[in-house]
């Protein structure tokens, strides 16, 4: 399994959180998923109403950014696995930034793939 690193932690957090946003978009309209359904997915994790996620969709925020804001669901710990490498809940506290992002990223591998919303949002 791949280590998370302070500088993987840099990078991503510096990264624009609307200039990612198009690639998670096609990413689940490929597999015939909707932009609500998106929203949907990342507003329940990160607790953000729609005017909100769409002024980072459209701004200039960082990851950094996007996450410090962030009111991370309470059932955000029933998130787990691998993704792109690394294994979720083997993510050190530390690197909170980069564990939330790559749950983000689950959530929306998970919606890709055609799961139930309901077992998306760990209902």
């Amino acid at each position: 399994m791949a280590v998370v690193t302070p500088e993987k932690n840099e990078q991503i957090a510096k990264m624009n959180f609307g200039a990612v946003y198009p690639h998670y978009l096609n990413r689940i309209k490929k597999h015939g998923r909707t932009k609500d359904e998106l929203d949907s997915v990342i507003s329940w994790l990160t607790g953000y109403d729609q005017d909100t996620l769409e002024s980072f969709i459209d701004g200039t925020g960082t990851f950094g950014d996007f996450f410090e804001g962030a009111r991370i669901h309470k059932n955000a710990h029933m998130i787990n696995g691998v993704v792109c490498g690394y294994r979720i809940e083997d993510i050190p506290e530390e690197f909170a930034l980069y564990r939330d992002c790559r749950k983000m990223e689950k959530l929306i591998d998970e919606l890709a793939k055609g799961r139930k919303m309901e077992k998306i949002l760990r209902r």
